[in-house]
């Protein structure tokens, strides 16, 4: 080996290295424990490598190491950034060009075709945005308290995920909201994550009960905030406060609802009165505008769930957060759900052995190697070994997190805080379905998952990521980069 290539080996961040390579071993091992189990062992090389699903996804692991090698040691790393754009341009027109010729595959039109392998063009587009908004929102001439400038950053991650939608591919969509995480960190307002996060909670509130419960709930919130402010008497304000919550909640259950609306109302006109007539006008907007925002999402989001959404999405969101009304209507709906918790709860704390799943052996838990594989390791491996991958997750995750605050431009912290985003909500999405956290949308664990787009996508970001902390010390701090 040359001098330069020694170079390059004593320069890369070998901590992050061996986490990817852990990550894609444990994940190899696993697919091939369900492979065996559900279709027996090779007879030769030839027929692992050629006609079972885990041969497949070693053939990919070699060539996702060649790719990261050609990167990492041929590629020049001003290619990344040079090139962002277009790399970003070739990722949309491989999304518009997929609903168009692409193959459906599980009701989602997701896949180009080739021969008898399978290829998810989101995936490698998800690597083209990152270097999109890197090259954007790293350019000197940005800055988020811009409102123009905040939608146009926001416009690079929202046009792909409304391709993805369009497959439809609502998990791979979902995806690309994580650089929301990247805008937080460059000074977009947190006050808008405050309301998003409002509104997400009021969403989810707004299907588990009614319209008109949420209505009373936010006007009694707002009477509680304006009697803080009541200096004198306190406490009886606050006793009438409970009364008060208490008749509301005893008039809606006894079939006033109409009534305890209209008391909830004037209540709230009343003490809004009050607050004018002690001139503190500074509050009234702010708790007026919140009331009337929220309770207009609280019903717009009930008609929507109940008039918009198509049924199997309903099915997902009830599975989700009413199991047993879901398994009441469809007793089928809740079976992958159930399923997947009790293969990970079988596992116990040190799990049934490699190769021993009993779930996996007889297919209860669907999709097993790719959206679900965490079930196999949980059940194999037990809660000892489930615990071990997420602490793998977590520490490449904050590892990735410090080589962005390491970088010397905002290109390539960008870049990498990217990349840290798109893991973090791979990893919770994918996790928390197979355990009851998150609805279940079908996305795959990075690394682990079988596929060998979602691979090569993941091992492509890792690639360049550390290609450009490579040459992180030949950049001066601080420089302005013109694209």
């Amino acid at each position: 080996m040359s001098d330069n290539r020694q170079t390059y080996l004593l320069n890369i961040d070998y901590i992050t290295f061996c986490f990817y390579l852990a990550l894609v071993g444990i994940g190899g091992i696993f697919i091939y424990s369900v492979d065996v189990q559900q279709s027996g062992a090779p007879e030769n090389l030839a027929d692992f490598l050629f006609h079972m699903q885990s041969g497949k996804q070693v053939l990919w692991i070699i060539i996702c190491l060649l790719v990261f090698s050609f990167i990492f040691f041929f590629l020049d790393y001003k290619f990344w950034q040079t090139f962002a754009y277009l790399i970003y341009g070739g990722g949309i027109a491989s999304l518009v060009l997929v609903v168009l010729i692409g193959t459906t595959i599980k009701g989602a039109t997701s896949w180009f075709t080739f021969g008898g392998f399978s290829f998810q063009p989101s995936e490698l587009a998800k690597f083209g945005t990152c270097l999109g908004v890197a090259a954007y929102l790293g350019h000197w001439s940005i800055d988020l308290r811009n409102t123009r400038q905040a939608i146009q950053v926001a416009g690079l991650f929202i046009l792909p995920a409304g391709l993805v939608l369009l497959q439809p591919d609502a998990g791979s969509a979902l995806v690309f909201m994580s650089f929301f995480i990247v805008m937080f960190r460059e000074g977009l307002n947190p006050l808008l994550y405050v309301i998003g996060i409002v509104g997400g909670v009021t969403f989810v509130l707004s299907i588990l009960v009614p319209p008109l419960v949420m209505i009373l709930l936010l006007a009694w919130v707002v009477v509680m905030i304006y009697i803080l402010y009541e200096k004198e008497q306190g406490l009886l304000w606050f006793g009438g406060l409970l009364l008060f919550g208490v008749l509301l909640i005893f008039g809606y259950r006894e079939g006033y609802g109409t009534y305890s609306l209209g008391a909830a109302l004037l209540a709230l006109i009343a003490m809004t009165y009050r607050q004018y007539l002690n001139f503190r006008t500074k509050i009234i907007p702010v708790m007026m505008a919140g009331f009337l925002l929220t309770g207009g999402l609280a019903v717009g989001s009930n008609y929507v769930f109940n008039n918009v959404l198509q049924p199997h999405q309903q099915q997902r969101i009830d599975v989700w957060l009413r199991p047993a009304e879901a398994k009441k209507r469809n007793k089928d709906s809740v079976m992958n759900l159930e399923n997947s918790m009790l293969a990970i709860g079988a596992g116990g704390i040190t799990g049934r052995g490699i190769f021993s799943g009993r779930m996996t052996q007889g297919r209860w838990v669907p999709e097993q190697d790719t959206d679900f594989i965490f079930c196999t390791i949980g059940e194999e491996q037990g809660f000892l070994g489930s615990a071990a991958v997420v602490g793998l997750y977590l520490l490449l995750i904050l590892r990735i997190v410090m080589l962005a605050e390491r970088q010397r431009t905002a290109f390539s912290r960008i870049y990498a805080y990217g990349v840290a985003g798109i893991l973090f909500v791979h990893v919770v999405v994918n996790i928390g379905m197979t355990i009851g956290l998150v609805p279940i949308i079908g996305i795959p664990l990075p690394f682990l998952s079988k596929g060998g787009s979602s691979l090569l996508g993941f091992t492509i970001m890792i690639a360049v990521l550390l290609k450009l902390d490579k040459h992180r010390g030949r950049i001066k701090k601080n420089a302005i980069v013109n694209f």
